[in-house]
């Protein structure tokens, strides 16, 4: 028996007396109006997305760079950093996590830019906990590149990120076309400022040297080498050995065309008007600006101010501090807030709807993007995530949005209809061998790139996965897609054979276990998977055996470095959202866990009519970057009230059916 259920009576189902479905109904009602009011000027949303504190020090180390460390927006960003200092002097990549070193290092070395001297408090504190975590030499790849262009350390301790790559055949197995798509974007700038190595010299009271443990000048390997004679990594850093000889001798005949290629491919993905920056995101746009640099472009060109005004769009600025999101996600939020106004029941005619619908739809994707290297024969369609990404539609998004014409009634209405089909023919093509979905491309699933040494950011790989999977089937259901069809049943396979053996499972895109086991719950239910086999029944109850006390659910970041931890966590509204909308496409909607969620939701509403939420409960690479986001507790919580609503209705009309029936005999 779980928490929640103790406090409850076992034998019956709480009685549906005429309050409680009002205060459904008013609690559902102030969401919906809330969610309404969050509307943007032109009819779409987007709320603030929220990473750690790499961000700011990334900004600042960028603004270092380019030689503007006495930046007005340099204290204003140390002002951030300096409140998100945790008591353990360091810095994390979620709320209440431990301290990281990469994120500490980078904080502390733009703390220093910022003027902080090492003998300060608090900085004595953070190079206290970087020194047990192994110093400043222990940092990740992308770190010590950032500490390389600052003269912090020589580019021979920073893995080789050879420009040839982007020479080399689609066929080859270490093409670039065979990295993520996010990898893909910093991988080919950041060749180009491997090949040119610019630095940039600070004054002496901004170094770092404090940080290391042993000297920064002195040579080491990358990565470790592992105790095998012959493996993976062993083999890639022999060939990382090979290439810094080759430079050093000169060596490199393929370099300068390479270098050329990769400077044109990157100016191919970040046009203005196509792209918000090299794929809209924040690390590889920092990248963009870098290469402009060590190009020899100079401020006042207008590729350098437009690269530049791509992160002042990303920065909000409050009181004296500044903060930055790592991108915008309005399509992202426009797809959900429409599917939670629509199962509210607003209106499909009405002006909210339809502005929303319209917005989408001028935002489909019809160029080809990266995707089309590897999926030939079908015509682009599909939405990205941010305001304009052209080459990067994903298949989490276009899921989202096609869920979201569907429930807000407009999927096959004239206006809708071609974009529609064209969506469903890309999103089955981007169908994996394995039968399940990936994000931005099809089968980058290579797990021997992630032994390469510049790969240790957790996301060289693409891999198909339960979450993205069971959404893809869920948004193929509103257009016919049922069990016994090909691509169905390959993807019910898929995700099938990835349950985790408490019944749970792994959620990539979201924290994390109760992200995962939801949207399969609810994707297996859609295309009409039996809900009473085993398979779900032990997900059910794994969902009921992790409720919290209080009604509600929550899950850390920490379960991603532990799986023990799977579920465990202080109760937040999207997370509980979440877990009530896989119980109810189970077909929970009477049981005590079920209405014990629905009274966490209600009875912390707040007067706004949303829910206040703390926690980082969305995913950016597991292990290494999360994310919050801020519209998660309005419209999740809204769906979720809403679809209980809507079965306390149908069960009412069955219990009636049936009393009519009876008193007719």
């Amino acid at each position: 028996m779980t928490q929640a259920t103790a406090t409850a009576t076992a034998t019956t189902t709480p009685p549906r007396d005429l309050d409680w479905a009002e205060e459904l109904n008013l609690a559902t009602d102030r969401a919906r109006h809330a969610l309404i009011a969050l509307r943007r000027i032109d009819g779409h949303w987007c709320g603030e997305l929220e990473g750690d504190t790499i961000l700011e020090s990334e900004f600042v180390l960028l603004l270092a760079f380019l030689g503007r460390a006495d930046d007005s927006r340099v204290d204003r960003a140390a002002n951030f950093l300096r409140l998100k200092q945790q008591t353990d002097g360091g810095w994390s990549n979620y709320p209440g996590g431990p301290g990281e070193i990469s994120v500490s290092v980078k904080a502390y070395f733009a703390l220093k830019i910022a003027g902080d001297s090492a003998d300060a408090p608090h900085m004595e504190r953070a190079a206290t906990l970087i020194h047990k975590l192994g110093g400043a030499e222990a940092t990740n790849s992308f770190t010590r590149f950032y500490l390389a262009i600052l003269g912090q350390l020589p580019y021979s301790a920073c893995a080789s990120v050879p420009a040839e790559l982007i020479l080399l055949p689609r066929w080859f197995a270490f093409n670039v076309y065979a990295m993520s798509a996010w990898s893909r974007t910093i991988f080919v700038p950041l060749s180009v400022v491997d090949a040119y190595k610019p630095v940039t010299v600070l004054p002496e009271s901004m170094h770092i040297r404090e940080l290391f443990l042993d000297s920064p000048e002195k040579p080491r390997w990358p990565a470790k080498p592992t105790a095998k004679w012959f493996s993976w990594t062993n083999f890639f850093l022999g060939i990382d050995w090979a290439l810094k000889k080759f430079e050093r001798f000169r060596l490199t005949p393929l370099r300068g065309w390479a270098v050329r290629k990769a400077v044109r491919w990157m100016r191919e993905r970040s046009r203005d008007g196509e792209s918000d920056g090299i794929g809209a995101i924040f690390p590889p746009i920092v990248y963009h600006a870098i290469v402009l640099k060590a190009l020899g472009v100079p401020a006042t060109d207008p590729e350098m101010q437009w690269v530049l005004g791509q992160l002042d769009d990303l920065s909000i600025e409050e009181g004296s501090t500044l903060r930055l999101q790592p991108c915008k996600s309005p399509v992202w939020d426009t797809a959900l807030s429409l599917i939670g106004a629509a199962d509210a029941g607003q209106p499909a005619d009405s002006e909210e709807i339809t502005t929303a619908v319209q917005w989408l739809l001028d935002r489909e994707v019809r160029t080809a993007g990266d995707w089309s290297k590897t999926v030939r024969g079908v015509e682009p369609g599909g939405w990205f995530f941010e305001y304009r990404n052209t080459h990067y539609p994903d298949v989490d998004d276009t899921a989202m949005v096609l869920i979201a014409l569907a429930r807000a009634g407009h999927a096959t209405r004239d206006a809708a209809l071609p974009a529609v089909h064209r969506a469903i023919n890309w999103l089955v093509a981007m169908q994996n061998t394995n039968g399940g979905w990936g994000a931005f491309d099809r089968n980058i699933e290579n797990e021997v790139l992630e032994k390469v040494p510049f790969a240790d950011h957790n996301a060289m790989l693409d891999p198909a996965c339960p979450d993205i999977s069971a959404r893809a089937l869920e948004s193929l259901s509103h257009y016919g897609y049922r069990i016994g069809q090909e691509p169905v049943d390959r993807a019910v396979r898929f995700v099938l054979g990835r349950q985790e053996e408490s019944g749970a499972w792994f959620g990539r895109w979201g924290v994390n276990y109760i992200y995962g086991t939801w949207q399969v719950l609810v994707g297996l239910a859609a295309v009409g998977f039996d809900m009473s086999t085993p398979v779900v029944r032990r997900a059910v109850r794994w969902l009921k055996d992790v409720q919290n006390a209080d009604g509600g659910w929550g899950e850390s970041c920490l379960s991603y470095d532990d799986p023990t931890q799977a579920g465990i966590g202080e109760s937040t509204a999207s997370q509980t959202a979440w877990a009530l909308l896989g119980l109810l496409a189970a077909g929970e909607a009477e049981s005590v866990e079920v209405r014990a969620g629905v009274e966490y939701l209600i009875g912390t509403q707040n007067r706004e009519g949303t829910w206040d939420e703390e926690p980082f409960t969305g995913t950016g690479f597991p292990r290494v970057f999360y994310l919050k986001y801020h519209m998660y507790p309005v419209y999740f919580p809204l769906m979720a009230l809403a679809r209980y609503a809507q079965s306390q209705v149908e069960s009412r009309n069955v219990t009636t059916d049936r009393l009519r029936l009876h008193s007719t005999f």
